[in-house]
């Protein structure tokens, strides 16, 4: 098990983080953001790869771990993590960096390159959906639409209660025993019980869901459709690389579909007999594949 060491920073944000610091301050700056129910720990076989020459950060979100947990759900819209996302690379020193995101992280990431491109030099994504894909694939594509009842629940104000009923032991036994082969995060399941365990944790990491402006139809439901999902979207001008298990059983290969028209410098490598958490569950895959796009961009 490979520990790393945290540094715990105060944001302008109002925020502390702990964030996993490795590499060369000098180096090509690194910023790796983790999703749900995770924590920097997401990328613990990367961080030392992506060392060897660059500076990493990989922080624990806020919500997350024991970063900071501020009270109510307004406090985990989408602009609060990107706004502490610009408020990290400050304090820092960072300029441009290149950033990379999983699951939640990369829906902060592709947020953050859509509105920071003067600060974002190049994307990575793990398995994470572009905004306007997801949000369209959610009224159009009636699997995925199937797959995300999930969210649904997660935002009942009373899931923590059923959280408590069942325990969190088996709440982990439960979510990942569905998404990935469970001999791969076994060894992980006390660090996650740890985390999970402080005190505001679960209704905090929660609260991301509860905060977000996506619409997930019931199944079967016919709502009125966004007229966004039908009007011209900015084409994000960064240089970007989509990493995506073809086996991920909550956001399923249509997350691909019309990507090129959204991300005009895009590279896609798909993992097949991948799942969604990608970072871990096939670690030399992942870690091969940004180091190779990196070394393609000359970083």
């Amino acid at each position: 098990m490979t520990d790393f060491e945290l540094q715990r920073v105060a944001l302008s944000t109002g925020v502390q983080l702990d964030v996993a610091v490795a590499g060369d301050p000098a180096a090509p700056a690194i910023i790796l953001l983790h999703g749900f129910p995770e924590s920097h720990r997401t990328w613990r076989h990367q961080i030392e790869a992506l060392a060897a020459d660059h500076f990493v950060l990989a922080p624990d979100q806020r919500g997350f771990a024991r970063s900071s947990k501020p009270e109510g759900v307004e406090n985990y819209t989408a602009d609060k993590p990107v706004a502490d996302l610009i408020a990290l690379a400050d304090h820092f020193g960072i300029d441009r960096f290149t950033l990379v995101g999983h699951d939640w992280g990369g829906a902060i990431a592709w947020m953050a390159a859509l509105q920071h491109p003067g600060r974002v030099a190049r994307l990575i994504i793990v398995n994470a959906p572009h905004p306007l894909v997801f949000q369209k694939s959610l009224f159009d594509d009636p699997d995925q639409r199937a797959a995300s009842q999930y969210v649904t629940a997660f935002r009942n104000p009373d899931f923590e209660k059923y959280i408590g009923e069942i325990g969190l032991s088996e709440f982990f036994d439960g979510s990942f025993m569905r998404h990935t082969d469970f001999d791969k995060v076994r060894d992980e399941k006390p660090i996650y019980l740890e985390q999970w365990g402080q005190p505001g944790a679960m209704t905090a990491m929660l609260n991301w869901y509860r905060a977000s402006a996506v619409q997930v139809p019931a199944i079967g439901a016919t709502p009125e459709r966004p007229a966004l999902l039908d009007a011209p979207f900015p084409p994000l001008q960064v240089p970007t690389l989509v990493i995506w298990g073809m086996d991920d059983k909550a956001l399923l290969p249509v997350q691909l579909d019309g990507l090129e028209g959204l991300v005009p410098d895009l590279t896609v490598e798909r993992l097949k007999g991948v799942g969604h958490f990608a970072p871990w569950e096939a670690p030399e895959q992942v870690t091969s594949a940004m180091r190779g796009w990196l070394g393609e961009r000359g970083d």
